[in-house]
């Protein structure tokens, strides 16, 4: 099991990373064409994505504060179900998936790194 969280950890970690990244990349212009909400929204979201993908990993290599790692999954959980709501309400159903497997995992790790197999100092 601590393998299967390490694994979906890192996975998550990049998908966030990768997600919150794209944030800033994107010029401001061509993000309110992608998405309904205001220009200091996404960008928020964006920091939330970067530091729960950093917060998934870091606390648990370091052993630092490693109870910040199933918080950091919990956080990006939450993201998540905003996401699924947001996009089950401007776009098809089925667009939501990915959204919603994504929080899955989130919901899982955090779970899983509370209860299954808590990360020691």
């Amino acid at each position: 099991m601590n393998k299967t969280l390490w694994i979906v950890q890192a996975l998550l970690a990049a998908l966030f990373l990768f997600a919150g990244g794209t944030k800033f990349a994107m010029p401001a212009a061509e993000l309110a064409k992608v998405s309904p909400f205001p220009l200091w929204f996404i960008l928020f979201i964006g920091v939330c994505e970067v530091l729960g993908a950093i917060g998934l990993i870091v606390p648990a290599i370091t052993r630092i504060r490693p109870s910040l790692t199933p918080l950091a999954a919990a956080g990006l959980t939450i993201i998540m179900i905003g996401a699924v709501v947001s996009t089950v309400a401007i776009a098809p159903v089925a667009s939501a998936i990915f959204p919603f497997v994504a929080g899955v995992l989130a919901a899982f790790v955090a779970y899983g790194r509370n209860r299954l197999v808590p990360l020691s100092r």
